[in-house]
């Protein structure tokens, strides 16, 4: 089983996007593919339909019912802050390495996506962040990065905290100055996802 981290420079610039895109693309392939977001914040019992989770047990086929939640996101909280302040805010934590197992865990699939919570350096709890969770999980990254006013430096940030960058015309650029000979690709946020490009031939 080969598994591929999903993260990003900051929170709200597209891992599930291009999460969405991997299980659709390699699904086609005839690759069996399980995406996880094992954390998850900002959890609507209420609204459950617009959540990440939702829509990748959607993606994958599966029904949207307690179980399968609990098999792609078992730690959710209801505050849209870090982890570790969400968790707080419900008494509870998010026990390190419990997630590392699950994530590890064997599963009936060719490709397993693990789609993480915020950027890099998103707090798990007091000693943990995203970049410590990839590091256990000796997982291959693939950061996803933004083009706002601000995203040289983020990305750059996150890129540094990696040590293996990855994604994101005039950003890719400058990027490409500083991280060659990375490559550098360009995925521009799309009204009609079917216009997408391939993003397969991009994992390592």
């Amino acid at each position: 089983m080969t598994a591929v981290f999903v993260t990003a420079s900051g929170t709200d610039v597209g891992k599930t996007f291009v999460t969405l895109r991997l299980i659709a693309e390699l699904t086609r392939a005839g690759l069996g593919v399980r995406a996880l977001k094992p954390v998850a914040s900002g959890f609507d019992p209420a609204d459950i339909g617009s959540s990440d989770t939702a829509k990748l047990l959607v993606a994958q086929g599966l029904r949207i019912d307690a179980a399968n939640l609990d098999a792609v996101s078992p730690w959710r909280f209801a505050a849209p802050l870090s982890p570790d302040m969400a968790a707080a805010r419900e008494r509870r934590n998010v026990p390190f390495d419990a997630l590392v197992d699950f994530c590890r865990a064997p599963r009936d699939a060719d490709v397993t996506l693990i789609e993480g919570i915020g950027g890099v350096m998103a707090p798990l709890d007091a000693t943990h962040t995203v970049l410590d969770w990839i590091a256990a999980l000796k997982a291959p990254a693939l950061l996803v990065v933004g083009s706002y006013l601000g995203s040289l430096s983020h990305s750059l940030t996150a890129a540094a905290a990696l040590e293996q960058p990855v994604d994101a015309d005039e950003t890719a650029a400058t990027l490409a100055r500083f991280l060659a000979p990375t490559p550098i690709r360009v995925l521009r946020r799309l009204g009609s996802t079917p216009l997408a490009p391939l993003l397969a031939p991009w994992l390592p």
